[in-house]
C-alpha cells in the first residue's frame, strides 16, 4: 500500500511535507529570463504579469530565493554588430527593474550579498550575460561589464559562433577555443566571474573547464543519454566537469528531455529549435527591436499533446542518472523559465518549483540531499568563485 503523502502527490496536489521542505530550503535559479519582455514591454517586473512564465509576485510563491538575472541577446542583432549596444541596455533595463522593486529584489554581486539581501526578506539577483559573442574576446569590455554588476556570462554567443568559443550549434575559428577565449576565462578567474559552459560544444566545454582554475557552470542543459542533440551534455564531459568542482543545471523543457516532443516540435517548426534565419536587410537598432520584440516572453509549446509531456517525476529521472554518475554535489537548478521550455505535467510557471521537492520525495531523497539540489550547490560554488582570495 503506498503511503499517504505519495498517494496525495499522484493524485495531483503537492504534500505537506514537500511545501514546509519547500519553503525552508534555499532555493537558487542559475537561469531564469527576467528583463527582456520589459524591455520591449515596458512595465514593471513587480507587477504580476499575464504572460510569459516569470514575474515577483510568482516569484515570491515560487519560494525562490536567488536566481541568475538572465539577460538575452538574440543573435538578430549580431550581424550589424549592435550586440554590445543591446547588452548596455539589457543592462540599463536590468538595473532599472530593481530599482523600481527595490523592497523586494536587489543586486548581488556575491554570496555575502545574496545571504544579506535573503535576511532582508528580499529576493537576490546576479546579473548574468546570455552569450559572448558581444565581447568579441575584448578583456576590456568585460572589465566593464563586471564595472556594471554583471557576474555571469556564457562563453560562447548562444547557437550562433563567435570569435573565441565555438557553440553547440555553429563552428567556430578552431575546435573548441581559441587562445583568446582561453585568455577570457583567465580574466573571468581573475576577476570573480562565473563562466557559463552552456550552448557550447563538447570541445569548447571541455577546454574550458581544463582552462579554468575555478569551477565553471553549464546552467541549463540536459543529458545525451536521454536526447542526443547538440544541446546536451555527454556522460564523459559531465564527469570532467564534476571532477573539477563544477555544477550542471537541467532545463526544464521537455524538448530537452524527451525524444517525442523534441522531434514533435522540430517537425512543426521545420527545424530544431536552436536555428534561426538571420534578419535579411536590417539595419538599425529600432528596426531590429521591432522584429525582436513578439518573441518574448519566450514559452513552449502552446497546446502540446498531452501523451508527449513528461510528468515532472519523469523529468526528474534525469536529475537522478548525473547523480548517478558524478554524486549529488555537481547538480542544480537551470529551468530557462521564459526561455522558451515546454514545462512537464503539472507546472504552469515558476511558482509550481514545489513539484521539483515533491518528485525528490517521491524519490527517496533526504532533506539534505534535496537542499543541495535547490540551492545550496550552487551557493557554495558562487561564493567560491566570486569571494575566494579575489
Amino acid at each position: 500500500m503506498l503511503p499517504l503523502l505519495l498517494v496525495l502527490a499522484q493524485a495531483g496536489s503537492l504534500t505537506p511535507q514537500a511545501r514546509e521542505l519547500h519553503r525552508r530550503a534555499f532555493v537558487f535559479d542559475a537561469h531564469v529570463h527576467v528583463v527582456n519582455r520589459q524591455f520591449y514591454q515596458g512595465g514593471s517586473l513587480g507587477d504580476r504579469q499575464t504572460t510569459g512564465q516569470v514575474d515577483l509576485p510568482r516569484m515570491r510563491e515560487s519560494g525562490l530565493d536567488a536566481l541568475f538575472f538572465s539577460l538575452f541577446v538574440p543573435e538578430d542583432y549580431y550581424p550589424q554588430r549592435h550586440e554590445t549596444r543591446q547588452t548596455l541596455r539589457l543592462l540599463a533595463e536590468a538595473h532599472r527593474q530593481l530599482d523600481l522593486n527595490r523592497d523586494r529584489i536587489g543586486l548581488a554581486r556575491n554570496a555575502s550579498d545574496i545571504v544579506k539581501l535573503n535576511r532582508q526578506g528580499r529576493i537576490a539577483a546576479v546579473l548574468d550575460l546570455e552569450g559572448g559573442f558581444d565581447m568579441d574576446g575584448d578583456l576590456g569590455v568585460l572589465r566593464m561589464l563586471y564595472q556594471l554588476g554583471l557576474r555571469s556570462f556564457q562563453l560562447p554567443a548562444h547557437n550562433y559562433a563567435n570569435s573565441f568559443a565555438e557553440s553547440c550549434c555553429a563552428a567556430g575559428p578552431v575546435k573548441g577555443l581559441t587562445e583568446q577565449g582561453r585568455a577570457v576565462i583567465r580574466e573571468a578567474n581573475r576577476l570573480g566571474m562565473v563562466i557559463n559552459i552552456a550552448h557550447a560544444s563538447e570541445a569548447a566545454m571541455e577546454q574550458a573547464i581544463e582552462t579554468s582554475a575555478d569551477p565553471v557552470l553549464s546552467t541549463h542543459d540536459g543529458l545525451k543519454y536521454f536526447n542526443d542533440i547538440p544541446r546536451t551534455m555527454s556522460e564523459g564531459t559531465l564527469r570532467k566537469l564534476a571532477a573539477k568542482g563544477g555544477l550542471i543545471g537541467f532545463h526544464m523543457g521537455n524538448e530537452f528531455h524527451h525524444r517525442p516532443l523534441f522531434e514533435y516540435r522540430q517537425k512543426l517548426a521545420g527545424k530544431p529549435f536552436w536555428e534561426r534565419e538571420e534578419a535579411q536587410g536590417v539595419k538599425s537598432v529600432a528596426e531590429i527591436d521591432r522584429l525582436v520584440a513578439p518573441r518574448f516572453p519566450m514559452v513552449g509549446l502552446r497546446s502540446p499533446p498531452a501523451e508527449l509531456l513528461l510528468s515532472v517525476e519523469q523529468w526528474f529521472r534525469v536529475v537522478d542518472k548525473a547523480i548517478e554518475w558524478v554524486g549529488d554535489d555537481y547538480v542544480m537548478l537551470g529551468t530557462d523559465f521564459d526561455g522558451g521550455p515546454t514545462l512537464p505535467k503539472p507546472m504552469r510557471d515558476i511558482r509550481d518549483l514545489p513539484w521539483l521537492t515533491q518528485a525528490m520525495l517521491n524519490k527517496g531523497y533526504p532533506e539534505a540531499r534535496i537542499r543541495k539540489f535547490l540551492g545550496g550547490n550552487l551557493l557554495r560554488v558562487f561564493r567560491q568563485v566570486t569571494e575566494s582570495g579575489k
